[in-house]
């Protein structure tokens, strides 16, 4: 007999995120495809609706309101300006979830790293910042460009 598995809060938690990202885009029209779990820094695949610009997508997700996001420590070199964060408070005091869409390029200058813990962890976190909140068309423009 097969062993039962189950996932835990924070893989759910994350999945929320990724799929509550995918509609946002897919709200705004863009094409929008979740990569396979093991698919390194791109939770999404996103490209405009001519195929002309295309963008990897890192979803990181806290299920709270928090004022920060961990990330890993390779955040701190991967700038690139077809990649982009996007943060997701999936259940904020609102009640609705905040997004806050952010280059690449952006969190990697804005990583900080914490001393180790007494567990001897290091934590490398990003912090929210409201001027990125619902950035989309800011970071992707438009999702049907001109020719």
């Amino acid at each position: 007999m097969a062993q039962k598995r189950t996932s835990g809060k924070a893989q759910l938690t994350g999945m929320l995120g990724v799929y509550l990202t995918a509609v946002e885009l897919t709200k705004l029209k863009f094409i929008v495809s979740p990569t396979s779990r093991s698919a390194l820094g791109a939770d999404l695949l996103v490209t405009d609706q001519l195929c002309q610009k295309a963008w990897s997508v890192q979803v990181k997700t806290n299920f709270g309101s928090a004022g920060y996001w961990l990330v890993n420590e390779k955040a701190k070199a991967l700038s690139s300006g077809s990649h982009v964060y996007v943060f997701v408070n999936a259940m904020s005091g609102k009640g609705v979830p905040e997004f806050y869409v952010v280059p690449s390029s952006v969190v990697a200058k804005s990583i900080e790293t914490t001393p180790p813990r007494s567990t001897g962890s290091i934590w490398h976190l990003y912090r929210k910042n409201t001027k990125y909140q619902d950035r989309w068309t800011d970071v992707f423009g438009s999702p049907t460009p001109s020719d």
